[in-house]
């Protein structure tokens, strides 16, 4: 039966090979366009991800995603810090400013706020410098795509050549050095990202009464992460969701 069988679909070369062509083709596509998605759907959350250290990020009740920006009062951060539970919590800026290169071009870039004192959320891998030079002054990390795709500088032969540590750009009119180059997972949005301290990152960005996007949080160890949770929703009235 299998010779009668192979011999059946193997008899005619032209559909035998149309069969195994239209097989292959068939395969290909349902193994392509679930990975496309999965790598889209992944640079929705690679910023959170990224910033793995906090366990619960509280922000505003009507924020949507992570990019959907409803900034806080910085009083809220003492809010958190004063609840039961809390091992620690820090403030993070997270907006998009416009840089000024030297050339005279502009590039719309995701500035990331860290705390001054531990810079807690930094980035995963520094593949130039330290995260300790962002307390030199004007100093803000760069990740090494937006220094290879769109933060470039033009040499005397006008070819156009990536941003290198000791560069210098300007937000909002003011001057900021590079004194490093990061790996980070890319997001959703194409733009550079571009890490600075929180205090700096406020005085980067429009003037503005609220200018505080998340509080990351901490649990003391053993505290569960669901209660944690509710306890801060109850007591200060924002959202927070516990980074899994």
């Amino acid at each position: 039966m299998n010779h009668i069988a192979l011999k059946m679909l193997m008899g005619d070369k032209g559909k035998y090979l149309g069969i195994i062509m239209g097989l292959t083709f068939a395969s290909l596509i349902m193994t392509q366009q679930p990975a496309i998605f999965i790598g889209i759907l992944a640079r929705t959350y690679s910023f959170i991800s990224d910033t793995g250290l906090p366990d619960i990020w509280v922000m505003d009740e009507k924020v949507q995603f992570v990019d959907d920006i409803k900034p806080l009062q910085d009083t809220e951060l003492y809010r958190v810090r004063g609840i039961s539970g809390v091992a620690w919590a820090m403030p993070m800026y997270k907006g998009l400013l416009k840089a000024r290169l030297a050339d005279g071009t502009f590039q719309t870039c995701n500035v990331i706020g860290l705390d001054d004192t531990t810079l807690i959320g930094g980035p995963p891998i520094m593949l130039q410098g330290n995260i300790s030079d962002l307390r030199r002054s004007d100093s803000v990390i760069i990740d090494v795509d937006g220094l290879n795709e769109k933060l470039n500088k033009a040499t005397a032969d006008g070819k156009k050549i990536p941003l290198k540590v000791g560069d210098s750009l300007e937000l909002n009119d003011r001057r900021a050095i590079v004194v490093g180059v990061a790996k980070v997972t890319r997001t959703f949005q194409s733009q550079p990202v571009i890490y600075t301290t929180y205090s700096r990152a406020k005085s980067y960005a429009p003037k503005e009464r609220k200018l505080l996007s998340f509080v990351l949080v901490k649990a003391n160890k053993g505290q569960d992460l669901g209660e944690l949770t509710r306890r801060i929703r109850e007591k200060t009235r924002i959202k927070s969701n516990g980074n899994q």
